[in-house]
């Protein structure tokens, strides 16, 4: 017996000096020594800089509501807890005032802090990796320029036991991989440009990803499609499946949706909206087309999502399209058209609309009780909004006229509940 129990704990050291050594070599710093070259025109560097921060759209996180801009202090919230932004002026206190190049290429590269303590993944840095040091350098140079905002970073506010930083070095061997991105060289120089700024500083990732119950996605499902966590939005599929991913788009829809916020059938609302007024909408027009000259040769990379069979009986069922038919011919054709085509460029259309037929219905269900807006850009400078129909519509009919729009005009998909509805009707916004 005694021999027994020597053999097992000789295994279990064995096991446990095999998962210290996996965490160490997962974790190892990769290609921090890559040199900062020095510019030949500083100016055009701050220039460059001050793009591509736009690029990331780092304001958008990096700026709480009401505070000044870059100080941080804006709560990420996350299903473990909530991480607050930190502050990137060049305060020497609490900014990045004191910070070198080598300090910021190891955040944006490595995931690590100036101290090198391991930076939670709120931070993208499983994409930011990806950049040239070129271009966190201009990052740098740019933040260096903002006006000093003294405001001390919050501690993030996670659950036990989300809040042991160590358990990072777990995550990190799970899910992330240093390395800047690698062009292929099979393909046009556009399209590497725009996969460097997909798989990037843009952190598509971050939103149109499956995510599994520790915040990780896997590698090769990165673009996938997947509710975006907290925020109870669904951020589809970029591949060119037909039925749920990018698939009917032509090139030139996608790329107006991505600069103005519209296409010809489509309009941005929700985190997309934000994401188009802070950010894509500077974006130079050769990028634009090049993330969607990208984004549109994807192939399908996991199975699109399928909805549950309806549950009802065809007596049910055609009362509830009957219903939602009244209603839409009340209050919704007036905009969207009594054959749901909407009027180009103005309002979306809705037959053949992937994203009202998507087995998952929240985004629509959102959209008709808090209204949909699209963004404000230059492209678009006084879009048409849709109203909410929360304070006038009760459940059943939110879910009588959304089923209605899902099986008319030669469009299939299931019934909507008012159970459905009611979930996102008293769920708590971000």
């Amino acid at each position: 017996m005694k021999r027994v129990l020597l053999r097992l704990a000789a295994l279990l050291l064995i096991l446990v000096a095999l998962f210290a050594a996996w965490l160490i070599w997962a974790n190892r710093n990769s290609d921090l020594a890559q040199p900062s070259v020095a510019p030949s025109d500083p100016a055009a560097q701050i220039v460059q800089g001050a793009y591509l921060v736009r690029v990331g759209n780092c304001a958008g996180c990096h700026t709480a509501r009401g505070g000044a801009s870059y100080a941080g202090g804006r709560a990420v919230p996350t299903p473990f807890g909530d991480i607050y932004a930190s502050n990137l002026t060049p305060d020497r206190v609490s900014g990045i005032g004191d910070w070198s190049n080598e300090d910021f290429w190891r955040a944006m590269h490595d995931g690590r802090g100036k101290d090198a303590r391991l930076l939670y993944p709120a931070f993208p840095y499983t994409n930011y990796t990806k950049l040239t040091r070129a271009d966190s350098d201009a990052i740098f140079a740019y933040l260096k320029t903002l006006p000093p905002v003294q405001q001390v970073n919050r501690a993030p506010e996670l659950r036990f036991p989300y809040d042991q930083r160590a358990l990072l070095y777990v995550w990190r061997a799970l899910y992330f991989r240093p390395g800047q991105y690698v062009a292929n060289e099979s393909k046009p120089a556009a399209w590497n440009r725009g996969a460097y700024l997909t798989q990037g500083l843009g952190h598509c990732s971050a939103c149109h990803a499956p995510r599994d119950g520790f915040g990780g996605n896997k590698l090769r499902e990165e673009l996938g499609g997947g509710m975006i966590p907290m925020l109870n939005w669904y951020a589809p599929p970029l591949n060119g499946n037909h039925t749920a991913g990018l698939g009917d788009w032509t090139e030139a829809d996608l790329a107006a949706f991505l600069k103005t916020g519209i296409s010809s059938t489509r309009a941005a609302s929700g985190p997309m909206a934000e994401v188009v007024h802070n950010s894509l909408q500077y974006l130079q027009d050769d990028d634009i087309q090049a993330i969607a000259t990208y984004v549109r040769s994807l192939p399908q990379q996991v199975p699109a999502p399928q909805a549950a069979p309806d549950r009802i009986g065809k007596e049910e069922k055609r009362a509830i399209l009957e219903l939602g038919q009244s209603l839409y011919e009340d209050r919704c054709a007036s905009c969207h058209q009594a054959n749901g085509e909407g009027v180009s460029s103005i309002y979306p259309r809705l037959a053949g609309n992937h994203a009202v037929t998507s087995a998952i219905a929240t985004n629509p269900i959102r959209v008709v009780l808090n209204g949909g807006f699209p963004p404000s850009t230059a492209g678009n400078p006084r879009p048409y909004g849709m109203p909410p129909f929360a304070p006038t519509m009760s459940d059943e009919q939110v879910a009588a006229v959304i089923s209605y729009i899902r099986n008319a005009w030669g469009n299939e998909a299931g019934i909507v509940s008012p159970a459905e509805v009611n979930r996102y009707r008293t769920r708590q916004e971000h």
